[in-house]
């Protein structure tokens, strides 16, 4: 592919480029986008029926993430210094200078639900670029035209950086793209079975390569019972709003909502389900995968349906009937609630589930022996922990994690959004023993590109 030789011809470059210059690039990309923004939102909005409310404000993400990133480009080296040490135990030392380099070009899967932020300029190719990696983008077929269009503008952008975007289209060509051996790491936001099966792929080349897939999570809350007691109407409406956000077509949906038997959260929830009116879908598969998804957990035994609106859908099943099928993505405006009487009961279910993105707990403040005990469940099974709120809203920011155990993502220690998701595209090397004129400018002496350095 003409794309990838491109990608790999430039990755070494790019690599050696230092960091001023690597954030100068990526900014003149996000001005880019932000010129040419009326018409990729009203390109976008034709595809994906987003509404141009949400696209604007998802555009103004994807061109933060440019800038907050490539601002921070110097800090991911992580330069380690050890110096020679004849009496270190139990030998000596030698000279060790340990940073972090580009794994070399990457293949992005772009997602369906975000055409801005996780397409073709958004946070995974940010992260490679930041990183060092020319990025090759499979487009999704939910907004080819925007994939078009943005590809444009951004590689007009690049100038003689042109070749660090390459835009391939459809699934036969993303498939021979992440077989590619230049390709040297891949990253996906879909489904488990269409992640799964690319993350196969990548591991059965002849050189195995890093899949970083983020794929499927139903988001678990739990309320306890001082708060479902005394903050019931607030906390119905914060579900509904956030159940239905999007039409539900979000990865951090809250899809399973555990709450005490004897609060009135179900039928404060189903009141405002009741109203949500119909709104589109992404796309036909995505509509009709809702269908078969929501009929398949309404057909559970003993699973009870409380609203089945145009807009929404409510399902409830007492904890004692629940199955683990209960807990499956369905993806769009389609929740779950399972009814407790202990919350003791609660914790083994939770320990059960498969991984998630999000785990919530509501409680109030002298509940706090209880969530003493429910916390390091949650965490074992979840990457983000929320006190109170509720998980549809991702920050860009240095300490998000985006990512959680198996099936949630294939690579529970890495993020896809925020600045740590540049470490997903470096590896470390380390020389020993080199003199100092001889090593990578972030590793030297004299250290040209002021790159921080940690000594011992």
């Amino acid at each position: 592919m003409k794309q990838i030789e491109r990608a790999a011809e430039i990755a070494a470059e790019w690599a050696a480029t230092d960091p001023k210059t690597r954030a100068t690039v990526i900014t003149g990309v996000a001005d880019a986008l932000d010129a040419a923004g009326p018409s990729l939102i009203e390109i976008a909005d034709a595809e994906t029926r987003l509404g141009t409310k949400r696209l604007t404000g998802e555009l103004a993400r994807t061109t933060f993430q440019l800038r907050l990133l490539a601002a921070e480009s110097g800090s991911y080296y992580d330069v380690r210094i050890d110096r020679a040490d004849p009496s270190w135990p139990p030998g000596p030392r030698p000279e060790l200078r340990r940073y972090r380099t580009a794994v070399g070009p990457v293949l992005v899967f772009a997602a369906s639900n975000f055409p801005f932020a996780f397409s073709v300029a958004g946070g995974d190719t940010a992260s490679a670029w930041v990183a060092g990696c020319p990025v090759v983008v499979k487009a999704h077929p939910g907004h080819p035209e925007l994939s078009r269009r943005t590809a444009s503008v951004v590689v007009e952008a690049l100038g003689r950086w042109g070749a660090l975007l390459g835009l391939v289209e459809g699934e036969a060509a993303g498939v021979a793209a992440l077989r590619h051996p230049a390709i040297a790491a891949a990253a996906f936001t879909g489904s488990v079975a269409g992640g799964l099966a690319l993350a196969r792929i990548a591991a059965e080349r002849p050189v195995p390569i890093p899949f970083h897939g983020e794929l499927g999570s139903v988001n678990p809350v739990v309320v306890l019972p001082g708060a479902a007691r005394s903050r019931a109407e607030e906390l119905a409406a914060g579900y509904a709003g956030s159940l239905t956000l999007g039409n539900g077509q979000f990865c951090t949906n809250p899809g399973l909502v555990f709450v005490p038997s004897d609060s009135p959260f179900v039928e404060l929830v189903a009141e405002r389900l009741r109203e949500v009116a119909a709104a589109p879908f992404l796309n036909d598969r995505i509509a009709s995968g809702f269908q078969t998804g929501a009929a398949r957990l309404a057909a559970i035994p003993w699973m009870r349906e409380v609203v089945r609106g145009p807009g929404a859908q409510l399902l409830e099943v007492a904890l004692e009937d629940f199955v683990p099928e209960a807990a499956e993505e369905c993806f769009g405006p389609l929740g779950v609630v399972v009814r407790y009487s202990r919350l003791s009961d609660v914790l083994p279910v939770l320990a059960a589930l498969p991984g998630q993105l999000t785990t919530t707990v509501h409680a109030l403040p002298e509940e706090a022996s209880e969530v003493e005990a429910l916390r390091p469940v949650l965490a074992d099974r979840s990457g983000r922990i929320l006190w109170g709120g509720w998980p549809t809203g991702v920050a860009v920011t240095a300490a998000m994690q985006h990512g959680g155990p198996f099936p949630a993502t294939t690579s529970p220690a890495s993020t896809s959004v925020g600045t740590a998701a540049v470490e997903r595209f470096l590896r470390p090397v380390s020389y020993q023993d080199w003199p100092s004129h001889l090593l990578p400018e972030p590793l030297r002496d004299d250290n040209p590109w002021d790159v921080p350095q940690h000594f011992s």
